[in-house]
């Protein structure tokens, strides 16, 4: 079988398995399919006649056609075999199977060669008796393996289907990445799917970088990727003498198999664990990262110019008059886009001019291959690992200044609506005037730095074109109802040594946002050229949040009394909406990252779904082609549209699938780079104290973000207390048991650091208090004591008074309803942490009333009107007589009230049941009182002594009713006042929100 393309063919060397004689194409018919010579000395005359006589049963192929464009000789598809074993429904050997196809024996040696690369891929499976059969047919399930720590691991399964757990038995004979078939053998003990290892279709680690370990002799080498879960024997021999401690790249010799480890040698020593950038080396090749350019790539960049040349202006546009500038970060070096607006009638016109990379980077050359494999630049702290060489990306391609460079320019029209009237691409050759960050354009349009504006003078008028062009967008993206969330990114600064010194937040500022609004203009005007003339192209797309997650993010909007618009299928004006309800809320973080984690992952597809996040029908990035192969497809494409034609650089599913992993893979790369700069500047403070706030809440724990340095750590569930804590993934939140106590989504801790693991870049923290009370200020207090502060003295007296005249003529009128009477009661103050709030802002008064029934010890004596107050409030402040009384302010409901409530109700409940319980108790002693009062004798006669006794008592009684008239008015009158009187305080018990957190009883005392 030979392509048209090559007149020679790779040769395949059979393994020891594929080798074994099938029974079904013996050692005489492969010999003559060798000798056949196909396709050898046939003229085009003949191959014509071979194939008008070709079998009805090959003509069947539903791909026949494809085949014979592409081989001389075209066997039968893969999809036919597929569809030739699905139909005959059992397991067919060779023979059986060739027989079935029609295949010459000359043709049969060649079959043979696509069964087996078939077998690879897991299309096909060869059983015991060397027979094919389809691997869904005998319950097989092909997929990736995803290792864990632990030793145990997943099969991430290419059907989508859920992921089936694979036992430690089973991971000995394979590692992370492995391409397997399984079948399922049962569950495992939490009910999830299990797998039992049937074949290894595809190994994934070829190379692995590990720390050298001496074991009694014995070299290993224990890999940085901690999915690898097994060790790597060396083997003895070896060139390579690294010392025990080093990091070294080992290839492996012996894949892992039942019985054995996987053995392998040393072909490179990267040096000790802690040299200057060598988390960034172990980075490269943990994640299996490109850094070194193929031979071919670097005799293409060799070849290549230093300077526009003469013969590149054909057929472009000259704007190199034109006052381009550049507006990127202090430390870029590589300038995808120049920017340049005017007025134009009643809109703008925006000039967005992108480095023309397609220009030098030829499609299929060795340039675009490495570019490809690469799939976009790695950004490390102090290293970058570009997609393009340096002579490209930093040089020739690069938008410097006072250089001509070649650009693709997207020429826009917008209103002064923000909508984007009309456009066109061509290609051009600019020359940027300035190069400027953003840090000076804010300077100079938002500071009004007068140096500053002095040195842009030439500049500053288009600068500020553009600035008023981003209002314009700006107020278009909220009318779309784009979501912004609000991010906090850092920037490290390194000291000599190449580790961290310090971490400072990166402010973004409305530079920032300028360019990101041209950039998104300049990216729907691709998407649009694009989709116009159903040229195929790879969309940058955003798919709606999955129903699951969606109802999960309303359950927990519940609890804040918050809801999400939209329905079922709800749009990003929806989320852009709640954004802005809850902006100035307390707890606006914790709701902004959960609505943030409820979305999906963008992603790069030929198939158009548009871009949820940005509110946009269709979206491609153009805007970046030296940084992202992406962008540089797009731009072949639109170059391809413009000359009438069309660009297939091949399979635009696997190019967006691949261009989408290669961005996973540079973020897991970037991440496990900071994390052990972040554990190497941490190492030195184990003991110290911090505090933070929730990053994340996980069953085994919480991660704390610790404030102004923005490292997280791990604050294991073990450390939260003597109490069983349970995870509720849809709150967000850890719950104990007993106490009640829970930690969420954006609590304020204070922790101690325990551990620093630099073999595994983990950080360990120790709870010392939490959650900590968030700091409010304290309006709603102040402005109650101001109040009272503007009554004059002795009405504040007055009041006091006749509140206790009211109290005891309450209780002489109604004795037994002590309920209502201790309702009435001042509250009293709690004995709390100074961080938390007055008693007065957390007694609700059901919980009071709910206490048991009891009787005054003695009867309260009524007070005269005039007499002085016994309880006077706590001295204020002079104010005048006629100040005004401020009225208080609602505060917000946070979390920590929403936890106060709960708590509330729950001791509200408790003691509820404990009054029925006591009233319960003390009906049953009168009942047992009064049986045995049945049950005694008749009551002796009374003594002369005892009648007189009784006599004097009558006559004494009249004269104390005359006294409870007036008592009874004036509690009247008591009760009217004290209702006007009581307003203030009323308001200031009603604002749970001015509290400071955590849970409180009734009696206002702190819990856990």
């Amino acid at each position: 079988m030979t392509r048209r393309t090559k007149n020679t063919q790779k040769n395949t060397t059979p393994t020891k398995r594929n080798a074994v004689d099938r029974g079904a194409a013996p050692a005489a018919a492969r010999q003559a399919g060798k000798t056949a010579a196909p396709g050898a000395g046939r003229s085009r005359a003949a191959r014509k006649a071979a194939a008008a006589h070709t079998s009805a049963i090959r003509q069947a192929d539903p791909f026949h056609e494809r085949e014979s464009q592409k081989y001389e000789q075209p066997l039968p598809s893969r999809e036919y075999v597929l569809q030739v074993l699905a139909e005959r429904g059992v397991p067919m050997p060779f023979a059986e199977l060739a027989d079935a196809l029609d295949l010459q024996a000359h043709e049969r040696e060649h079959f043979d060669r696509r069964l087996r690369a078939m077998e690879r891929d897991g299309q096909i499976v060869r059983n015991r008796r060397d027979a094919y059969l389809l691997p869904a047919k005998a319950d097989l399930i092909k997929g990736r393996v995803e290792g864990h720590p632990d030793g145990f691991g997943f099969l991430r399964r290419d059907d989508g289907g859920p992921d089936i757990f694979l036992g430690p038995r089973e991971m000995r004979e394979v590692l992370h990445g492995d391409r397997i078939l399984v079948r399922i053998s049962g569950q495992d003990r939490r009910g999830r799917p299990e797998g039992k290892l049937v074949e290894v279709l595809e190994r994934a680690n070829t190379r692995v970088v590990g720390r050298v370990i001496n074991e009694h002799g014995v070299m290993i080498v224990v890999p940085e990727n901690r999915r690898l879960a097994q060790d790597i024997l060396v083997a003895p021999g070896g060139r390579k003498k690294p010392e025990p401690g080093q990091i070294v790249t080992v290839e492996l010799v012996e894949q892992p198999t039942k019985f054995a480890q996987p053995i392998g040698r040393i072909v490179e020593v990267l040096g000790n664990y802690a040299d200057p950038g060598m988390e960034i080396e172990i980075a490269l090749r943990k994640h299996d990262l490109p850094f070194d350019f193929s031979a071919e790539a670097k005799a293409e960049t060799r070849k290549l110019p230093v300077a526009v040349r003469k013969k590149d202006w054909a057929g472009r546009e000259d704007l190199t008059q034109l006052p381009l500038v550049t507006i990127d970060g202090e430390t870029a070096k590589d300038f995808d886009d120049a920017v340049y607006c005017e007025k134009q009638g009643k809109g703008f016109r925006l000039i967005v001019a992108i480095a023309d990379v397609s220009h030098y980077v030829e499609a299929g050359k060795g340039l675009d291959k490495d570019a490809f494999d690469r799939g976009n630049s790695v950004y490390f702290p102090r290293r970058v690992i570009p997609m393009l060489p340096e002579k490209l990306s930093n040089g020739l391609c690069s938008l410097n200044p006072q250089v001509e460079r070649l650009a693709m320019v997207a020429d826009m029209a917008i209103s002064m609506t923000g909508d984007i009237k009309s456009y066109r691409f061509y290609p051009a050759v600019i020359w940027s005037h300035a190069r400027l960050t953003y840090t000076k354009v804010a300077a100079a349009l938002y500071d009004k730095d007068p140096v500053v504006r002095n040195e842009l003078t030439d500049l500053l008028p288009h600068l500020e074109n553009l600035d008023q062009l981003f209002r314009v967008l700006l107020k278009a993206r909220a009318k779309r109802g784009a979501i912004d969330f609000e991010t906090t990114e850092t920037r490290m600064i390194f000291d000599d040594n190449g580790k961290i010194a310090q971490i400072v937040p990166e402010v973004r500022n409305d530079a920032h946002r300028l360019i990101e609004e041209c950039m998104l203009a300049a990216n729907v005007c691709a998407s649009d050229f694009l989709a116009k003339r159903e040229h195929p192209a790879l969309y940058r797309i955003h798919e709606s949040p999955s129903e699951d997650k969606l109802a999960k993010l309303r359950e927990f909007l519940k609890e804040f009394g918050l809801g999400l618009g939209g329905g079922d299928e709800p749009r990003a004006g929806d989320f852009a909406k709640l954004l802005e309800q809850v902006r100035d809320r307390p707890d606006a973080q914790l709701l902004q990252t959960v609505m943030l984690r409820s979305l999906k992952q963008a992603m790069y597809s030929p198939d158009n779904v548009g871009h949820f996040g940005l509110a946009y029908e269709a979206y491609t990035h153009f805007t970046s082609p030296i940084r992202r192969y992406p962008d540089l497809l797009v731009h072949r494409g639109i170059k391809a549209a413009l000359e009438g034609g069309e660009y297939r650089p091949g399979d635009w599913e696997q190019i967006g699938l691949h261009c989408s992993m290669t961005e996973r893979r540079a973020d897991e790369a970037t991440r496990d780079v900071v994390a052990f700069l972040k554990c190497y500047f941490m190492q030195d403070r184990v003991g110290e104290i911090f505090t933070g706030s929730v990053s994340a809440v996980v069953s085994f724990g919480l991660f704390v973000a610790l404030d102004d340095i923005f490292i997280e750590g791990l604050l294991h569930i073990s450390d939260l207390g003597s109490d069983y804590f349970h995870y509720d993934e849809t709150r967000h939140a850890l719950l104990g048991e007993r106490t009640g106590k829970q930690f969420r989504l954006s609590d304020r801790v204070k922790v101690q650091l325990v551990r620093v693991d630099m073999a595994t870049n983990k950080i360990d923290f120790r709870l010392i208090e939490g959650p900590l009370a968030v700091e409010k200020p304290a309006a709603v207090a102040v402005e109650v004591e101001e109040a009272e502060a503007a009554t004059p003295r002795r009405a504040r007296r007055k009041k006091a008074a006749v509140e206790t005249v009211a109290l005891a003529a309450a209780a002489e009128a109604a004795p037994d309803v002590a309920p209502a009477v201790e309702a009435a009661k001042p509250a009293r103050k709690a004995r709390v942490k100074p961080a938390a709030a007055p008693a007065e802002d957390v007694i609700a008064p059901d919980a009071t009333a709910a206490k048991p029934v009891r009787k005054p010890r003695a009867k309260v004596q009524p007070v005269p009107e005039a007499a002085p107050a016994p309880v006077t409030p706590a001295r204020k402040s002079r104010a005048k007589a006629g100040a005004v009384v401020p009225a208080p302010k609602v505060a917000q409901p946070s979390v920590l009230d929403d936890i106060w409530q709960k708590a509330v109700d729950q001791d509200a409940a408790a003691q509820k049941l404990a009054a029925e319980e006591a009233a319960s108790v003390r009906a049953g002693k009168k009942r047992k009182a009064a049986e045995k009062t049945e049950d005694k004798p008749a009551k002796k006669a009374k003594t002369p002594a005892a009648k007189a006794k009784s006599k004097a008592s009558a006559k004494a009684k009249p004269a104390a009713k005359p006294a409870a008239k007036p008592v009874k008015k004036t509690a009247a009158k008591a009760a009217k006042a004290s209702a006007t009187a009581a307003e203030p305080v009323e308001s200031r018990a009603s604002k749970p929100a001015a509290r400071s957190g955590g849970k409180t009883s009734s009696k206002g005392t702190r819990r856990g």
